[in-house]
């Protein structure tokens, strides 16, 4: 039994990025576990829920919204590496009291070092997360042995089930911000997107701002509100 993280949601232009970790002994997961990009949709939501309900099964979530991704003294590979960091917090915060130390981590590598994000991973899991207020009984956690790997959620059947959980988190909080924006459409999220696209252009016509959802440092947002402030100097 070891500990998988990995995340969803670098990359879009709206809404979070999710992080998620799952304590298992990857015998006992699906055959057809595997890098939540190649599982069906509704595949993945009967494995997140079934995992989330094993009883073997320890499971850590952690959202990075979009105010905090848009902060200037960061970047997205601290991101990536805060956020799984607090999502493998909690995943070892559900494991027993008595588990022993070193609990093995292995992480899908958001960083071109795979060697400096193991490193830093290790340190922030340790350390804790100084934007993230901590309660007063929160109890010590085990120490953590972690290794990163490129396409770790396409080998590794534990980072695989972390991933599946992490997609299916994240597709929920896109399913609530379709449902907050019912005059729109979103799309997928990503800039890639057209429909994506459009929302942001549309968005920014009625409202004169972009929404709460858009991460406003990313280009795609940058340039959706730069079309709209040209349009109406072009009025004039």
């Amino acid at each position: 039994m070891y500990l998988g993280v990995d995340e969803a949601g670098k990359g879009p232009a709206l809404g979070p990025m999710v992080a998620a970790a799952v304590v298992a002994d990857p015998a006992s997961l699906p055959a057809d576990v595997d890098d939540s990009k190649r599982i069906a949709p509704d595949r993945r939501e009967e494995m997140a829920a079934a995992l989330r309900s094993e009883p073997d099964v320890a499971v850590g979530v952690a959202r990075v919204e979009p105010g905090e991704i848009d902060r200037p003294d960061t970047d997205m590979n601290t991101l990536t590496v805060r956020g799984q960091a607090r999502a493998v917090r909690t995943a070892l915060a559900a494991l027993p009291a008595e588990t022993d130390g070193p609990v093995r981590v292995v992480a899908d590598a958001g960083d071109t070092s795979e060697e400096r994000f193991a490193r830093r991973l290790s340190e922030f899991v340790m350390d804790g997360d100084d934007t993230v207020e901590a309660g007063d009984d929160e109890a010590p956690l085990p120490a953590v042995d972690v290794t990163a790997a490129h396409g770790a959620d396409e080998d590794d059947p534990v980072v695989g089930a972390a991933s599946v959980v992490a997609k299916v988190v994240r597709d929920a909080a896109m399913a609530d911000l379709d449902a907050a924006y019912p005059d729109y459409d979103l799309g997928s999220g990503y800039p890639s997107d057209p429909a994506t696209r459009a929302f942001l252009a549309a968005y920014v016509g009625d409202h004169g701002t972009l929404p709460d959802c858009a991460r406003t440092s990313w280009r795609t947002c940058e340039d959706a509100l730069a079309a709209a402030e040209q349009s109406a100097l072009d009025e004039f």
